[in-house]
Formats: structure tokens, C-alpha cells, sequence
């Protein structure tokens, strides 16, 4: 009589690991291996059901559950679908996923090619009804506790920043994050904050994000560099326009700490003073809405961006009109394109008899000798700002320099026990020449400055020859000159008058009273 011997068919067993952060990823023995550990021994113990532990690993370091961009999950996922494992295997079914959408779709990927699912610690097997209740249950408590960890993660972040504090990120150009204390802070970065400075100033001078960017490739500047608490460096790239973008409104530079749309006091020093802020903010606005409009003023529209109807406090915009081969300009109230004629009285205005009044009436300012006099009075006063500006970055470079200095003594006069600073005392080294270089180009600014004077004969030679001097700009740079000692021209159409209005108050306080009807 014969005996036929039986055997289970054999189950193909693929254990998938993963943990949310790369925290202890580095040591010899970490939870990726405490995990696939434990899947190993689960799986041996069911060797006489025919199980058996395929070789490859699925692992998943520093991936967060919320999601299937995993590129462990994604291989498992493709030997899934090449009939390649029959069993998934993991720790706990959160390993696998914390969503309930993700784990629906990677369930109807198991059963369409009858692949089954285990977990260790909660031992439950998706071939049966009560395994697979039970597993949507606990895939249910699992997506609940991910939520809630990201309410308290952004309700902590939220009260930080109201109270001023900065809650991590990437380091932006001009401050350091200072990690000695046990809340990282922003610390000014004397070598970076005069950069910033004078990119602020830059983007006000050359009028366009583009300009400016290749200003900076030109003179070798870079966005931030910084290192990570690895040690890997980052950073370091080139300007581009929207990197460009995010540095000039970047309220941190003012002592601002942003959520949301709220501004909260911050607790790091400012860099850049409110009222340069401020004029950046409204050139980008400027040039938004008008595309960059007013640097790329083809016809030569003197007012555009400046002319405003007094009737609805909306701006006047620059438009044409064709008959034949001719054109004609004029400059519309921007509430009549929207609504129609009733809806401003202002009418459209001939172009070049608007901007001939602007201009005339700022001729006859220059010939005033108030005015000429309050002129060199605020250019002195600018000077004298400007020294100011020019001494306190230097302060701040010595501040560093002595900061750098503090650092060394301390690494070479007591230094850690079984640490190797060589690196760090080198590089602060570097730190402090190149400091030193800075605060020397500083001295020789300062100089160069406190000697130079505004002799008022040579502000009546440059009034004296306005008209000339008017007369050999381009229509382009006669719009770009008039923006920006010009702030804002008001036409009231009740009595056809216009105001103008000057950036400076000096302009301002001479001016504002003055009107004159158009022809």
C-alpha cells in the first residue's frame, strides 16, 4: 500500500518596515531593524504552514505614513503586481499606512492578486472577515491619531509665532539660527546684512525683479548657504525671480514674524528700516498689477502708475486710440473700462497735455530757492543717515568678530572630550578674516563718505540746467526720473486741476497746495 505525503503550499512572506523621522537611523541597530527583527521571527513561526521570508527589504526611513510617496512602499507595490510575494508582513498595520484612503486603494491592489496581510503585534490576517474588521478598525484609530498630531503640531506653531518666535525652516539670507539655547533663535549675520540691504535698495533703483537678478549674477552674489545638524551643506544657489521675489517680501527683515496673514513682533533684531520696506512693497505692487509696466514703458507714458482721478480714488491708466495711421494717447480712469461712462465724471485726458502740465509745474518748482534749499538740506540729512547706516553695520561685523573670537578661545582653551574641532577651528578662522576684509571695506565707505560734500553751488548748476538736461533723456527715462521724485498726481476734474505729490517731505510740504489748470 502506498502513502502519498502532503505539503502546504509555499507563502511568500515580504516584510515592510518604515519610521516617520531619520532620527537613530544611523545606529548599528535602529527601529528599521527592530521591526524587520520581529517580522522574521512572526514568520518562522509559521514555517509548517509553508510561510518563508523573502530576502528583499522593504524599508521606508524618515517617510511619513500620511501618504504613498515611499519608494519602499513603491517596490513592494511592483513585486506585488509581478506575482512576486503572496504575504505582506509588518509590524504594526500603521507602519504600512495612516490613511484610510491609501490603505483602500493598496487593499484592492492585495486582493486583486490574493495577497494577504499581517501584522505582528496586533495579529489579524485580512484572509478572514474578522481580520479585515478588525483591521479598519484600528486603520480608523490610526488616521484619528495622525490628525490630531498635526491640529497640536500647527496650534504649537501657532502660538509660537504670536509670541515672536521663529519655528524653524530654512535659514534666509542675513540672519543665523542660533541653537545654544533650548528654543532655536535668528541672529543677525553682520556679513549678510549690508548684502540685504543693498538688495532692497538695488530692486528700488533698477525697477524690475529681472534687472536686479542680473545685477546680483554679475557681482557673484548667492542666496543663503547653511549647513544641516549633519553637517551636509545646502543652499547657495544662484538669484532667480522668485527667490529674488521671496527676499523683498520677507517681512523677518523688518523684526516681523508672519502667520498666516498676520504680522506678529518678532523676537530677532531687524535689518532692513520699515520705510524701505514699505517702498519695495509698493513697486512690486506696481509692477504687478501692470506687469512690470513701468519698466517696460514702451511709449513713453510719464504718468503711468502716477495719475490718479480724484473723483473715485482709482488710477488713471495709459491708452490709445487709432484713426488712419496716427495714434492718440490718453489716460482713462480705470472705474470707467470697469463700469462705463457713469460711473466716474472724470473723462478721458489727452495724454501729452496731462503729462506737459506735470512737467512744467515741476520746472517752475525747480527755480524756487526754498525749495532748492530744502533740497540740499535732505540730501544732507541722507548723508548723514547713510553714515549712520554704514556704522552700525561695522558694529555689527566687530559684534560677530567677537563672537567668532569667544567661539575659538572656547574650542581651543577647553576643548570637549573625545571631539575633534579642527574643522570648526578652522572654519571660524576663515570667519574671522573674512570679517575683518568686511569691517575694512566699511572703514574706507565711511571714509569715502564723511568726506564727501554736496556743495549748494552745485545743486543750482543741476536746477539751472533742468530743461537741458530733461531735454536728452529718452521718453522711457523721463518716465523712469518723474517716478521716482514723484509720488503721486491727483487730477480733479470738478475744476481740471492737478496735485502732485513727492516722495520726499521737504517736496511735499512746498507742493501739495500748488495747483494749476489744465489747457
Amino acid at each position: 500500500m502506498s502513502r502519498t505525503q502532503t505539503s502546504n503550499p509555499q507563502i511568500r512572506c515580504a516584510i515592510y518596515c518604515r519610521k516617520s523621522t531619520e532620527d537613530g537611523l544611523d545606529q548599528e541597530f535602529n527601529s528599521l531593524d527592530a521591526q524587520r527583527e520581529a517580522g522574521e521571527a512572526f514568520i518562522a513561526s509559521q514555517k509548517n504552514e509553508g510561510w518563508v521570508c523573502i530576502p528583499d527589504q522593504y524599508h521606508d526611513g524618515g517617510f511619513s505614513g500620511g501618504n504613498m510617496d515611499r519608494p519602499g512602499l513603491r517596490q513592494l507595490l511592483l513585486d506585488i503586481e509581478a506575482g512576486r510575494v503572496n504575504c505582506v508582513v509588518v509590524y504594526k498595520v500603521d507602519r504600512l499606512s495612516r490613511s484610510l484612503m491609501d490603505f483602500a486603494r493598496m487593499m484592492e491592489t492585495f486582493e486583486k492578486h490574493n495577497v494577504s496581510f499581517v501584522s505582528v503585534t496586533q495579529q489579524f490576517n485580512t484572509t478572514h472577515s474578522m481580520g479585515r474588521l478588525t483591521l479598519n478598525v484600528l486603520l480608523s484609530f490610526a488616521q484619528f491619531e495622525r490628525e490630531i498630531i498635526g491640529e497640536r503640531i500647527r496650534d504649537k506653531i501657532a502660538a509660537q509665532r504670536r509670541r515672536g518666535k521663529w519655528t524653524g525652516g530654512i535659514p534666509v539670507l542675513g540672519y543665523d539660527v542660533d541653537r545654544s539655547q533650548p528654543s532655536p533663535k535668528l541672529r543677525v549675520n553682520a556679513e549678510e546684512t549690508s548684502r540685504v540691504r543693498e538688495i532692497f535698495e538695488m530692486y528700488l533703483k533698477l525697477g524690475s525683479l529681472l534687472s536686479v537678478v542680473v545685477e546680483l549674477e554679475q557681482l557673484g552674489w548667492r542666496n543663503k548657504a547653511w549647513m544641516t545638524r549633519k553637517g551636509q551643506p545646502k543652499g547657495d544657489g544662484e538669484f532667480d525671480k522668485g527667490s529674488l521675489h521671496a527676499l523683498l517680501t520677507n517681512p523677518i527683515y523688518i523684526g516681523k514674524i508672519r502667520h498666516k496673514t498676520e504680522l506678529y513682533a518678532g523676537e530677532h533684531e531687524p535689518i532692513v528700516n520699515e520705510d524701505l520696506f514699505r517702498n519695495v512693497q509698493q513697486q512690486l505692487q506696481r509692477n504687478g498689477r501692470t506687469g512690470g509696466g513701468e519698466v517696460r514703458n514702451k511709449h513713453g507714458a510719464l504718468l503711468k502708475g502716477l495719475l490718479v482721478c480724484k473723483a473715485c480714488e482709482r488710477s488713471m491708466t495709459h491708452t490709445f486710440t487709432g484713426k488712419g495711421t496716427r495714434r492718440y494717447r490718453y489716460y482713462t480712469c480705470t472705474q470707467v473700462i470697469k463700469s462705463g461712462r457713469r460711473s466716474c465724471p472724470t473723462r478721458s485726458l489727452p495724454a501729452a497735455q496731462i503729462e506737459e502740465v506735470v512737467v512744467d509745474q515741476f520746472r517752475e518748482m525747480t527755480t524756487d530757492p526754498a525749495l532748492r534749499k530744502q533740497v540740499l538740506k535732505q540730501a544732507l540729512e541722507d548723508d548723514v543717515t547713510e553714515i549712520k547706516r554704514l556704522r552700525k553695520d561695522r558694529d555689527q561685523l566687530r559684534q560677530q568678530c567677537a563672537w567668532y573670537h569667544t567661539e575659538l578661545n572656547r574650542l581651543t582653551v577647553a576643548p570637549e572630550a573625545n571631539t575633534d574641532n579642527t574643522s570648526l577651528i578652522a572654519d571660524l578662522h576663515d570667519r574671522i578674516a573674512k570679517t575683518a576684509r568686511q569691517i575694512s571695506k566699511l572703514d574706507q565707505r565711511i571714509l569715502e563718505a564723511e568726506q564727501e560734500q554736496l556743495p549748494s553751488e552745485d545743486v543750482e548748476a543741476a536746477f539751472a540746467d533742468f530743461a537741458g538736461l530733461w531735454g536728452t533723456l529718452s521718453p522711457q527715462e523721463q518716465a523712469r526720473s518723474l517716478a521716482l521724485a514723484v509720488k503721486r498726481v491727483e487730477f480733479d476734474s470738478t475744476d481740471s486741476s492737478v496735485e502732485i505729490e513727492f516722495h520726499t517731505e521737504a517736496f511735499h510740504s512746498l507742493t501739495t497746495s500748488s495747483t494749476k489748470e489744465t489747457p
